[in-house]
């Protein structure tokens, strides 16, 4: 779903943006069509265009036929729960190193989103293990991962954290669930020596409990930061922000496993 290709095909998924912006998601169907408020498009008249393409609807509205960037598909997931942004996420992936053929585990799958992005991030050769405690959350997140075609790349595991991982060499291990403090010594048993940790929590006083949890455990290079995100109207005669930012989402939280000191 998420290799490029020259033209769309059934099954792609496809976004429509109008020239007003207003953009829609859709998988191609041969047979189906979109219905909105400035006409109709037939999937039909897409099918085998080229990316880029300029196409209309019944009532000659103008549409461009994109093929998705992978934040459109995480802004555009079903979800119960707040997902990660993706300022966030790609930082996340940067600060913790995570690329193709990492094995990488996360505790808190909530809508998938971050699985999604790990997932991609590790391409084929990788590995996400995804751990998750309630069924509904577990089934959403599985269900999101599949519809983008990356079902292969992630193991989901229906397991409450404090029993441990079965995993013992991961390279990076992020942890979104609402007290990490708690499963500390989890994430250092499931990581390999050196292997990244990241977290986010969203107050200051989650923030210090988790640093001193990180402390007892032996994690050290700790880091904590947060990512603003401003965009500016993009007319080169009055370049300016926008009124609004994606201010405050959460706290990041980073660390490296390291050596336990010896005992004198």
């Amino acid at each position: 779903m998420l290799t490029f290709k020259p033209f769309a095909a059934a099954g792609d998924l496809a976004q429509l943006v109008g020239l007003s912006h207003k953009h829609f998601l859709i998988t191609l169907t041969p047979g189906a069509e979109l219905h909105t408020h400035r006409g109709i498009i037939r999937h039909d008249d897409l099918i085998g265009r080229p990316w880029g393409s300029q196409v209309t609807s019944h009532l000659g509205a103008s549409f461009y036929l994109l093929q998705p960037s992978l934040s459109d598909l995480l802004l555009d997931l079903p979800r119960n729960t707040q997902i990660l942004y993706p300022k966030d996420i790609g930082f996340i992936l940067v600060t913790m190193g995570i690329g193709p053929g990492k094995r990488v585990i996360e505790a808190g799958s909530g809508s998938g989103s971050m699985t999604i992005a790990l997932a991609y991030a590790v391409g084929p050769q990788g590995k996400v293990y995804s751990y998750e405690v309630r069924p509904e959350m577990q089934a959403l997140a599985r269900k999101n991962v599949t519809r983008l075609g990356l079902a292969e790349r992630v193991e989901f595991k229906l397991r409450d954290l404090a029993e441990g991982c079965d995993e013992q060499d991961a390279e990076a291990f992020f942890l979104d669930v609402p007290t990490p403090w708690d499963y500390i010594a989890q994430v250092r048993a499931a990581l390999q020596p050196g292997g990244f940790f990241g977290s986010l929590v969203p107050t200051t006083n989650q923030v210090a409990q988790l640093l001193e949890a990180l402390r007892r455990e032996h994690f050290a290079f700790l880091e904590v930061c947060e990512i603003l995100l401003r965009y500016y109207k993009a007319e080169p005669q009055r370049l300016r922000p926008t009124d609004r930012m994606v201010a405050h989402t959460g706290y990041l939280v980073f660390g490296r496993k390291v050596e336990k000191p010896s005992p004198p």
